[in-house]
């Protein structure tokens, strides 16, 4: 889609990803978010951290040059692991798909790993379009939802 960019994230895209992310419905069905997404300290730290760490791929996605969201690969959790958001109004555009297989491009290393709540069916969509197979389901705390949910758990490439 030549609509959807990647590029570095910059500082100025923080203030329209910590609005973003404010939205209740883009929260419950992500999940596995901030424990108040409102906690504007909390946001900063935590890009804080991300800008610090070397390790990290992080990139702003741009649709018809709006910044809509980010996509990043980190290995916060052991294993390199995809994660995105993409912004509710451009939900079903085929935005979060080519942000993703765009960003697949630009990241080698395999294989890649990514988690959506499996009732997130959009994601989970996006995912099996850019070639991730599910491996499996955990139960993991969901901040968004303020309890326990099964979590799919895909992988991109062989172990």
């Amino acid at each position: 889609m030549p609509d959807v960019l990647l590029r570095e994230v910059i500082e100025s895209d923080l203030p329209i990803f910590f609005d973003q992310q404010l939205d209740d419905v883009a929260n419950h069905m992500a999940a596995f978010t901030p424990k108040d997404p409102a906690d504007r300290d909390a946001f900063d730290d935590r890009w804080r951290r991300i800008f610090a760490d070397a390790t990290l791929i992080k990139r702003t996605i741009l649709y018809r040059d709006e910044v809509v969201g980010s996509v990043s690969c980190h290995r916060w959790f052991g294993d390199p692991e995809i994660t995105y958001w993409v912004a509710r109004p451009h939900w079903g555009k085929g935005v979060a798909t080519a942000a993703l297989s765009t960003f697949l491009e630009q990241v080698s290393e395999r294989p890649l790993f990514a988690r959506a709540a499996v009732d997130n069916l959009g994601s989970i969509r996006v995912l099996e379009k850019c070639g991730f197979r599910l491996i499996g389901i955990e139960r993991e705390f969901a901040n968004a939802r303020g309890e326990e949910i099964d979590e799919t758990v895909y992988r991109l490439g062989e172990a």
